[in-house]
């Protein structure tokens, strides 16, 4: 099956993560915003009255005649028939569970420069965007992150979050982990010693031969300042 990838053409963002999992699975995919009148199309499939499933917004996943909306959601599909889900309901539960977290934080991460609206640009709301970034780095980052760090740890056996196998999970906290690289260098650099399993997957993922393969392809976005992880001089500590 040829999946179609429905995101915006400028940014890593949310898409990004179906990225990874697609590129790590091989699977043959079309990243449909990229290309010629590629927006237009996925505004045209947003809005059509024959779509039932009708997504609120990007990413959405089209594999046969299904549309898929919802990150967590594209890669709980994406796991069982990639094997990059464990094969039993529990296992398949609890990485969709570490999914779900792993939105929380990008959530946040997005809200360090949009605290107000994502309708104003950050320039409108940079006071209120420096106090929330203060309280995510401090507060809320290095919770995330010792709890992910705790949950490798208790996955005795193995350096990934679940099991003894990758998961689109370890994708996703690889992601996170280079978008906040990105975004906010010098807390990072204070924050890595503290949580060595976490950095030590983020490698391991880089590692693997078709994401290293596809992190050196242009088909990997760079980050910028359209996206979630933003790097603002002002805003890190």
């Amino acid at each position: 099956m040829r999946y179609e990838l429905y995101y915006w053409p400028e940014i890593p963002g949310r898409g990004e993560f179906v990225r990874l999992a697609l590129e790590e699975a091989g699977a043959a995919y079309v990243d449909v915003a990229r290309g010629k009148a590629g927006t237009a199309a996925m505004f045209k499939l947003m809005e059509s009255e024959r779509v039932k499933t009708r997504p609120f917004a990007p990413p959405f996943l089209k594999a046969g005649k299904l549309l898929i909306g919802q990150t967590a959601n594209i890669l709980l599909f994406l796991g069982v028939r990639h094997r990059l889900a464990p094969r039993d309901e529990g296992g398949r539960l609890w990485v969709h569970q570490l999914q779900l977290t792993i939105a929380d934080f990008v959530d946040e991460a997005h809200d360090t420069h949009h605290p107000i609206a994502s309708s104003l640009y950050y320039e409108d709301q940079k006071k209120e965007a420096k106090r929330r970034t203060a309280d995510f780095l401090k507060n809320r980052v290095p919770k995330y992150f010792d709890y992910f760090d705790d949950v490798i740890a208790r996955n005795r056996g193995s350096k990934y979050l679940a099991g003894k196998r990758l998961t689109y999970a370890d994708l996703s906290l690889f992601q996170i982990v280079a978008g906040m690289r990105y975004a906010f260098p010098k807390a990072m650099a204070k924050l890595e010693r503290k949580v060595p399993r976490v950095v030590a997957l983020h490698d391991l993922v880089t590692q693997r031969p078709r994401i290293a393969a596809y992190l050196a392809s242009d088909r990997r976005i760079p980050f910028n300042e359209m996206g979630i992880f933003r790097q603002y001089d002002e805003l890190d500590a």
